[in-house]
């Protein structure tokens, strides 16, 4: 009888040994259900970012301009005539040109007017940089309504008006005040090091900027760049208001001459915005590798 009873309770000391040991979840991670929780949650909002883009594309399919009001009966009748007269009977060409060389023109100045300032301030103290870049931040309080009458009076004064150039300096004026600002929060997360390095090496300033600095900026350069981008693609005010030529119109006011005052032409308008968004999902994609690490690295110091 005691032998049972040895052998039982022998038994059941050995049973938990036996069992699998429970998995620790380490920290951070995520039980199934969290999971399973933020990837829905993640394509819904994918879903909610992309309506509007297929929504545009579906439209600019309809032939006639009040489809958007039964856009069932678009499924029966699909064509894609509407990007034929684009192409063909508009001056699409004309503003695409436009647009370009006031775009990448606005970008280009900007990001190197910017990319010198800011490095200047993340550098050197000079007797009143601090006071210098609030200036620069002050300009961005002013709405468009009230700067269109001076700047047209000064680019009237400079024979500017109705040009390339007079424009890319109007958009210049607005992106350099904010790229100046991102630059140097990014410029003040690399090591100053760096800079004593390129002295030691026998590099001028504007040496060890263009060639040691520079290259460690992309990231903080392309979000600049992409934001002088898309300030000067999509503006409407002073595109509207400086250009005079119907040959000089960029993609945002040449969409306004599918409107009049009894009509409004929406399929053409539809089809033209999806070939808007070419260009910009080009330069999108060329910047895209820098864009994350650029938005977030700007932020940590400064």
């Amino acid at each position: 009888m005691s032998t049972t009873t040895l052998k039982t309770s022998s038994a059941a000391d050995q049973a938990p040994s036996t069992a699998a040991p429970r998995k620790a979840r380490r920290r951070g991670e995520q039980s199934p259900g969290a999971r399973l929780a933020t990837h829905g949650v993640l394509v819904v909002a994918s879903l909610i970012a992309l309506f509007p883009v297929a929504w545009l594309v579906f439209l600019s399919l309809g032939p006639d301009k009040d489809d958007y009001l039964h856009p069932g009966r678009i499924f029966g009748k699909m064509t894609f005539d509407n990007y034929v007269f684009v192409l063909q009977e508009t001056r699409f060409f004309d503003w695409l040109t436009s647009t370009l060389i006031v775009s990448l023109g606005a970008t280009v100045i900007s990001v190197l007017v910017a990319a010198t300032t800011g490095y200047a301030v993340s550098r050197m103290r000079f007797p009143g940089y601090k006071k210098f870049m609030w200036v620069l931040l002050v300009t961005q309080m002013f709405p468009i309504a009230v700067l269109i009458v001076p700047m047209y009076q000064i680019l009237s004064e400079l024979q500017l008006i109705d040009s390339y150039l007079g424009l890319v300096l109007v958009y210049c004026s607005t992106a350099v005040p904010y790229c100046a600002w991102l630059l140097k929060g990014y410029f003040d997360t690399i090591p100053f090091e760096i800079d004593e390095a390129g002295r030691v090496d026998g590099l001028t300033p504007f040496g060890t900027f263009a060639r040691l600095i520079l290259p460690l900026a992309k990231p903080g350069l392309a979000v600049a760049a992409f934001y002088s981008f898309i300030t000067a693609f999509g503006e409407v005010a002073f595109a509207s208001t400086f250009m005079l030529s119907d040959t000089k119109y960029t993609f945002a006011v040449g969409l306004q001459s599918f409107v009049s005052e009894h009509d409004a032409q929406r399929q053409y308008m539809a089809a033209t915005a999806v070939l808007v968004a070419v260009p910009v999902s080009a330069f999108f994609y060329l910047v895209q590798k820098n864009l994350v690490t650029g938005l977030t690295a700007g932020g940590t110091k400064g």
